[in-house]
């Protein structure tokens, strides 16, 4: 699957000047690694974010969240966003903000 270049765009815009992080391709889209952990993707017009298991239920309960399954199995501590939940800069950057501290918490790779 393709991964809409203006949304990917945009979260570069929302991480520029932070250290650490990279592109890397995969689940057949786009994905940003901070410190060696994925955080955040473009996987079509869709975010995909890694939240982590102790907010997994708060971020599911937001506006256009929903599971993350693109195997056919739910992936705990991951949701996708669609477009309409992050049409706003305060909205991408909620959920840029949520991955990011999510993985940054954890030891590098």
């Amino acid at each position: 699957m393709a991964y809409d270049d203006t949304t990917a765009e945009r979260v570069r815009a929302r991480l520029q000047g932070r250290r650490g992080i990279t592109e890397r391709k995969m689940f057949g889209g786009l994905a940003f690694m901070a410190h060696g952990h994925m955080f955040i993707g473009v996987s079509g017009s869709r975010l995909m974010v890694r939240v982590g298991s102790e907010h997994y239920a708060d971020a599911l309960a937001q506006p256009h969240a929903g599971i993350m399954d693109f195997t056919g199995k739910p992936m705990r501590g991951y949701v996708y966003v669609e477009r309409e939940g992050f049409a706003l800069a305060q909205e991408l950057a909620f959920w840029v903000e949520k991955g990011y501290d999510f993985v940054t918490s954890l030891p590098p790779k």
